[in-house]
């Protein structure tokens, strides 16, 4: 199987556990992916969110998501609890499409990680 074709089973592959998980039928997409990994990585589970704190929480995702690929470095837990990272290469300017291949393999990669897929 090519690498392609493995990222893309493994990406269908999270989509239908997490949609089946958090949505009502819906799929979710990169976004809503990447919103519930900032969920995760800062453990406040069972709090709502404000639209700064929602922007906050997809910024800690993919620096959480791109921290293994060398561009960001975890510094510090603030005071709330809230994860701080620092940027240790600028990323690569990349096409829309690019871009989504790139988040959808550390997402990817982040689940391997998690063992939630194989």
């Amino acid at each position: 199987m090519s690498r392609d074709e493995q990222l893309k089973e493994r990406w269908e592959s999270v989509v239908k556990i997490l949609s089946d998980k958090f949505t009502d039928g819906d799929e979710l997409d990169l976004d809503g992916i990447i919103y519930l990994i900032g969920i995760q990585e800062l453990g406040k589970f069972k709090q709502t969110f404000k639209k700064d704190e929602k922007v906050n929480l997809m910024h800690i995702a993919i620096c959480r998501l791109l921290e293994p690929y060398g561009y960001y470095e975890f510094e510090y837990f603030d005071n709330d609890g809230w994860p701080h990272y620092k940027v240790k290469e600028q990323l690569p300017l990349l096409k829309a499409g690019e871009q989504a291949v790139l988040m959808k393999e550390a997402v990817v990669n982040y689940f391997l990680e998690k063992e939630l897929i194989d």
